[in-house]
């Protein structure tokens, strides 16, 4: 058992409750070579601070937890003097006993500051590292990677389940366990505990299937229509979105010279997604793919991008500013009057209705569903997976083509019924 040390002036909540509230930490005491642990005394509860050697003629200091002032100690979040003392020495060392890196724990927040230069330098979307944030407690940011446990992990997700739909929580569960994942790989001498975000953000049960919106060829229509009637920009855009299926992250894009305006054949050169992981995203955003689109759209595109440089954006806003790489952040409070207006509802409506409804348009036209892959930069899997049940629920019109007609019995009370000869 490792050996306790004592320090009158902060092993009890009363003692360290007659200090002066400062922003200095208190010093205590020594815990092992190169590793003390000091206090820092607050209006609130205080907080348990390590400071620990680099081992090269410097320190580093870093709060990981409150001290057990006005609450009593849960062990992970509020600590005793005697539970901080085993925290620190966890924090400056790795688990077989050698010396810690010569740099202050990774906390939750520095994990998201990685994981979003990681995204960036991947072409990857940084939102993903910038969305926990609206999220994450200011305990669970503030804390070093190294100390998370299953449980508080699991309460965190499950405390999401009054303000978030399961899947978008599911989504954001694994948005933070890369970032944490990405943490340990950088760190593995110190954080070793995997298991806590691997089973604390686990995916929750039976969210697994996505809310797949899919309008009438009516509501489409109007959806664009009233998309016009508000601003161009976003009737633009959303005419785009309607007509080829793309997602809003692939239409911001667009350059100029990627409108073909054939006579015609008019189509977009779509620039590809990316999605799917890999290290190669880069050169997959540089690639492009042929979608047709109608006359009309074509001329819109046109005049929209007269007089712009063959490399400019080919979508902007009404006042001429590029949109954002995610550009629903931008439009959310469009779409939502949009749905009002076609009287849907916006709670379950967004944008990406658009999409869900032209990939179904497509197999329900009967177009080869290898083709309808490719013209929304998907995969086969991944259709027949995601739409198959809406596949099922709006082919009832073409299904019925294919029942097996039946002779009709004939009715033994008519008079002009004749009696075959056998």
């Amino acid at each position: 058992m490792a050996r306790k040390v004592r320090n009158s002036a902060l092993e009890s909540r009363s003692a360290r409750l007659k200090l002066e509230i400062q922003r200095k930490p208190y010093s205590g005491p020594t815990l092992a070579r190169g590793i003390s642990l000091m206090y820092r005394r607050n209006k609130t509860s205080g907080t348990w601070v390590i400071k620990a050697s680099n081992g090269h003629g410097a320190y580093w200091t870093k709060s990981f937890g409150l001290a057990d002032d006005f609450e009593d100690s849960d062990g992970k979040n509020v600590l005793t003097f005697y539970q901080a003392q085993d925290a620190a020495k966890r924090l400056a060392r790795s688990e077989d006993g050698d010396a810690g890196a010569d740099t202050a724990p990774l906390t939750v927040d520095g994990a998201l500051k990685d994981y979003k230069n990681d995204l960036k330098a991947r072409s990857a979307n940084p939102y993903n590292a910038d969305w926990p944030r609206q999220h994450l407690t200011k305990v669970l940011i503030a804390k070093p990677v190294q100390l998370l446990t299953a449980t508080e992990l699991k309460k965190w997700r499950d405390g999401l389940l009054d303000k978030l739909a399961p899947a978008t929580i599911n989504r954001l569960c694994r948005c933070v366990g890369a970032a944490l994942e990405l943490a340990a790989k950088h760190d593995n001498k110190r954080i070793k505990n995997r298991q806590a975000w691997e089973v604390g953000l686990a995916c929750l049960p039976g969210a697994q299937e996505p809310r797949n919106v899919i309008l009438s060829d009516d509501k489409v229509r109007a959806f664009v229509a009233n998309a016009y009637m508000l601003d161009d920009g976003f009737g633009l855009i959303s005419d785009v979105l309607a007509i080829t299926g793309a997602r809003p992250s692939q239409l911001v894009r667009l350059r100029v010279d990627d409108l073909q305006d054939h006579p015609v054949r008019p189509k977009l050169m779509m620039p590809k997604s990316a999605k799917g992981g890999g290290r190669n995203r880069s050169q997959k955003k540089l690639e492009r793919y042929s979608v047709p689109i109608t006359g009309q759209l074509a001329a819109r595109l046109k005049a929209a991008a007269k007089g712009r440089d063959a490399s400019a954006p080919l979508l902007l806003h009404s006042d001429g500013s590029p949109w954002d790489k995610n550009p629903g952040q931008q439009y959310h409070h469009l779409v939502a009057k949009v749905v009002t207006a076609i009287e849907l509802d916006p709670a379950v409506v967004t944008a990406y209705a658009l999409r869900h409804s032209s990939i179904v348009r497509s197999l329900l036209q009967n177009v080869p569903i290898r083709v309808v892959a490719s013209l929304h930069n998907t995969s086969v899997a991944m259709i027949e997976k995601t739409y198959s049940a809406h596949i099922s629920e709006y082919s009832d019109e073409i299904s019925r083509t294919a029942l097996l007609l039946q002779h009709e019995e004939p009715d033994p009370l008519a008079d002009n019924v004749v009696s075959l000869r056998g």
